[in-house]
């Protein structure tokens, strides 16, 4: 294999990597706990949930004036960690080191400033946590949006 064989091969893996990534249908708790008004659009006008998806993003058609196909949240070592990082509440102190954090049985991320980095984990058990009314919609129907019980009625 000469070189261009080489280049055009390393091309197709990369692209195949960009694909494993993008094409990841996000978790639950990471399309939920966004607040709508803090989403960042991730699709055009029409898009459907099945391609929102395929690209990696969120969809939830249930709020008008929002975009309904977005960008998730970042993803955490487990999915109590996963918020948006104005739901922290502080589990450490200032230079907490992540193993000081995880010995309180609490999250750790040292990607944002000015928040704490050691915050208390979120339920994933709570109706409203991850599933609530701003869950993942595997349909974009009007119908799909509708609670199930009276439990999704409460926000968080």
């Amino acid at each position: 294999m000469g070189p261009r064989g080489a280049q055009l091969l390393a091309m197709l893996f990369l692209l195949g990597l960009c694909t494993l990534v993008w094409g990841e249908k996000p978790s639950a708790c990471r399309c939920s706990r966004m607040d709508p008004h803090n989403r960042k659009n991730c699709g055009f006008p029409g898009i459907t949930s099945d391609q929102c998806f395929d690209m990696g993003c969120c969809f939830d058609s249930s709020v008008v004036g929002v975009p309904w196909c977005f960008y998730p949240l970042p993803q955490q070592a487990s999915e109590q960690c996963v918020m948006e990082v104005s739901a922290r509440k502080n589990c450490g102190y200032p230079g907490i080191s992540p193993e000081d954090c995880a010995s309180r049985q609490c999250c750790f991320s040292d990607t944002v400033p000015e928040v704490p980095w050691c915050f208390f984990p979120e339920s994933v058990e709570e109706p409203a946590s991850c599933n609530g009314a701003a869950r993942v919609r595997e349909l974009g129907s009007p119908q799909s949006s509708l609670p199930r019980s009276p439990s999704e009625h409460t926000m968080t």
